[in-house]
């Protein structure tokens, strides 16, 4: 993954493929929305669950921007004792797989 950091340009959607091969090479249980618009308004992307550990993310292209739904979901989630919060882009894969290792 030596150049991964500076792949930005890529979407949101390969973004998410890649989080997704991650989670799975790691051995995550994995939850993704198969289609957002039937799902609840700004609930995050990506559940992940293996162990004690459970995280919720937001996936964001480089330049993109929370909705006020999807904040204020990530804001009542960071209550709850015990779980990760993140948002995460494309730049940060690297960091990602080591937090998933």
């Amino acid at each position: 993954m030596a150049n991964v950091g500076k792949r930005v340009g890529i979407t949101e959607k390969q973004f998410e493929s890649q989080i997704k091969d991650l989670a799975k090479i790691y051995g995550w249980k994995l939850y993704h929305p198969f289609l957002s618009k039937w799902s609840e308004r700004g609930y995050p992307d990506i559940t992940l669950l293996r162990d004690r550990r459970l995280i919720f993310a937001e996936l964001k292209s480089e330049k993109g921007k929370l909705t006020q739904a999807q904040a204020q979901w990530l804001w009542l989630l960071r209550k709850v004792p015990g779980i990760e919060v993140r948002i995460w882009r494309p730049r940060m894969l690297e960091k990602i797989a080591r937090m998933l290792k």
